[in-house]
This record gives structure tokens, sequence and C-alpha cells, in this order.
């Protein structure tokens, strides 16, 4: 375990007491099996007040609980200035990674794919593999520590119990048995959830047409039970009843959603297809690709760039114009994207870079500009803009040996990055 650690947090972390942690040190007793890596900034309002219920629970948890010796948190801080890092650390009960040590903060960040803060995400200790991704949930739903470790529970005992219709009827959760279940996440307040409901009616219409067993279950995030019945009469489907609270913040909890509008897609056993429904549908509106398995590469457009943000992105500029014309790139780098999300599907990880292609629009004229790439096509990239860094090989033809050894270099950190 100990090397495990090290090689995911580096040697030594920093305590509030002024004292370093020798990382080794945690995974050296017998006890500690669940890592909490709090994502967090000092300046951030939110992130504040949840280190102070997070210092309460985890004060609790190592007084009384007796899996005290078997959790640990780090904080991991995006911090730009030491003082305010240092100052918010001297309050934490917990070490953090080294203000300087930004390389190993953004791996975390980006290993874990964390979009927003604060963010507690609790990780096997001897793995690394994601147990809980909303641990924020956790810490509000669970202030005793009495559901440790928070694992991952089958969706049809997260979900269990009865569902509503829109004309009030009900109807039990075991009636998804043998269907595909779009989990959806959205609110009536949310302009981007309400555009996503309009066009998922219509999708919800097609798959059913077709004869396929497809169900969507809405979870609500809505801020009342006037604006939750309101926004689901516009709903065909299925939803966990507003006053079930308990049931929605474990679902939230089991998806580790950090944003809405968000859709979860499930098979016929409840194992998650893709994370991504809301662009699947988007750009499948007729639903010829249900259930939307993931592409090894897509094609960038407005609708999937927000994946840009996710996490590095290799992104292959070409000279094409027209519809079709991707078509050459995409068959490249396929099977490199294939063999890649094939090693981390069989580790039952994500996998650490996702694959575009990009032609002439103004998409990637706009995506150029901000990332201030030269005007080359073909020109092969690796966009990190959560690290705001960028990896650059520019050469007069790109074939399968150097794109497979641009991306091997760049996952064994062989790479220098460029700032964005």
């Amino acid at each position: 375990m100990s090397e495990f650690l090290l090689g995911l947090l580096g040697e030594r972390l920093a305590h509030g007491s002024g004292a370093e942690v020798d990382v080794q040190s945690l995974g050296s007793g017998a006890g500690l099996s669940l890592l909490g890596l709090f994502f967090g900034c000092s300046l951030n309002g939110p992130c504040k007040q949840f280190s102070g219920s997070l210092r309460d629970f985890y004060g609790r948890f190592k007084e009384a609980s007796e899996h005290r010796d078997e959790l640990e948190v780090v904080f991991v801080s995006s911090d730009q200035d030491q003082k305010h890092w240092q100052d918010f650390v001297q309050e934490m009960p917990w070490p953090a990674l080294p203000f300087k040590d930004r390389h190993k903060k953004m791996k975390l960040w980006n290993k874990y794919k964390v979009t927003s803060i604060p963010s507690l995400v609790f990780v096997d200790a001897a793995t690394g593999k994601v147990v809980c991704r909303n641990g924020l949930l956790v810490v509000r739903d669970d202030p005793k520590g009495l559901e440790f470790p928070w694992g991952p529970k089958p969706f049809a005992e997260v979900v269990a119990g009865p569902l509503l219709r829109n004309n009030r009827q009900t109807t039990d959760s075991s009636s998804l048995e043998g269907h595909y279940v779009g989990v959806y996440f959205s609110a009536h307040w949310c302009p981007p959830c309400r555009s996503l409901t309009r066009v998922l009616v219509e999708s919800y219409r097609i798959v059913k047409e077709t004869g396929q067993k497809f169900e969507i279950v809405f979870v609500s995030a809505d801020r009342s039970e006037e604006s939750f019945t309101q926004y689901f009469s516009e709903m065909p489907w299925l939803a966990v009843p507003y006053s079930d609270e308990a049931r929605r913040s474990r679902l939230n909890r089991l998806y580790g959603i950090q944003g809405i509008p968000t859709l979860i897609l499930l098979d016929s056993e409840g194992h998650v297809i893709t994370r991504q429904g809301r662009v699947e549908v988007l750009n499948d509106p007729e639903c010829r690709l249900f259930p939307w398995h993931p592409r090894p590469v897509l094609e960038l457009n407005e609708s999937n760039a927000v994946q840009l943000h996710e996490g590095p992105c290799l992104v292959l500029f070409v000279d094409a114009e027209e519809e079709g014309e991707l078509e050459p790139a995409k068959e490249l780098i396929q099977p490199i994207a294939e063999k890649l999300m094939a090693k981390y599907k069989a580790k039952e990880e994500e996998t650490p870079l996702l694959f575009f292609v990009a032609g002439e629009d103004d998409m990637s004229d706009s995506l150029r500009d901000y990332t201030n790439l030269p005007e080359a096509a073909p020109l092969l990239t690796i966009l990190d803009m959560s690290a705001r860094a960028k990896y650059v090989r520019d050469v007069e033809e790109i074939t399968p040996a150097v794109v497979e050894q641009f991306v091997g270099d760049f996952l064994a950190e062989k790479l220098k990055p460029e700032p964005i």
C-alpha cells in the first residue's frame, strides 16, 4: 500500500501544525483502507464552509468510530497564494499536498475528473479506485460515519421503492428490471436542464417506438415540491418522489453528481454505459446510436466540447470542411483509442485520455485561438484545460506510430507542457 500511496501523493505531506507527514506512515499500519481527497481552495466560500463541516465529521469519526484507523483525508488545493493556502491548512486536522507540488495536484484533479469545488472523493487506499465520488453528501447524510466505507451499491438497491408517473400513479422500481435506464438529474430552475428535457422527451419517444425496453428516472434538484410538480408534468417518464430526499441524495452520491443536467445511461443489469448521456442525446437526435456506448473517437462540436474540460484530451486537427472528410483522421487514431479504452476498462478505471478529431470550422478556430495553437494542419495535440497546459506534435505526416508514441510519452510524463 505504501508504494501506491507514494506514487499518488509523493513522499511528504504538509500539516497545519507545521510538521511534515511521511506518506509511508499513512499506509504502514494495519488499518488504512480509505483515502478522502478533499479538492478545494481557501478563497472559495463553499470550500471554507464545507471544510468546517468536514472538520466536525472527521473529529467525530476519529474519536468514536470503530473504523477510525481506516480513514485518512488529504487536502488537494487549487490555491495560487501560499499565505492563503497556509492559513487554510492550519485549520485542518488532516494533511495536505505541499503547496509547491502543482504537478501532483493536477494529476489528481485529472485522474479523478474533478470539475467543481468543493469536492471530496473517497478512494481505495491500496489501489486508488474510486469508492465514492460525492463525499460531500456522505458528510451531510451520514454525520456519524455509520455507513463506512460508503462504497457503491447496485442501482436496483439504491433506487428501490415507489416511482411516480406525472398522472400521480405509482409503480415499483422493480418494473425497471431488464430495461435500459436513463437516470436524469435535473431541475426546473436550470435553463440548460429545461433545454435538454425538451430534446430528451423526443429521444424517449423515438426509442420507445422502436420497441426497446427503455425507461428514464428523474431525480429532481428542484427547490420546492411545487417546482418539481410543474417540471415533472412535462416528462413522460418516471421520477423519484420529491418528498423522498434520502433516496434522491443516495442516487446523487452513487453517481457522484457534480452538476446538472446529468444523464447517466445504464444497461439492463444496472451497469453504467455512459455518464455523458447529455452529450449523446444532443449529438444523436434520431437515436441511431442508442444506447450510446462510448465511442473511442469523437468529432469535436459545440455539444461535446464540454468534455475538453473533464481531463486531458488528444485533438487531431485536420484540413476538413465537408461532412465525411474527418473519417480518415478518425480511422487513423481509432485503434489507439480503442486499445487505451480496453486497457483501462480491464482495470475498472476510466481512460486517462479522450480522443477527438477537429476540422475547419468556427469551433476549431475558437479552440485554436484560446489555446494559442499554430495554424498547421494536420496538427496533433493534447490539451489539458484544467492544468492550462498543452502538448503539440507538429510534423508533416501524422502516422499511427507517431500518435502511439505521442500518447505513450504523455502517459509516461515524458512530454514537456507548454502553457495555455
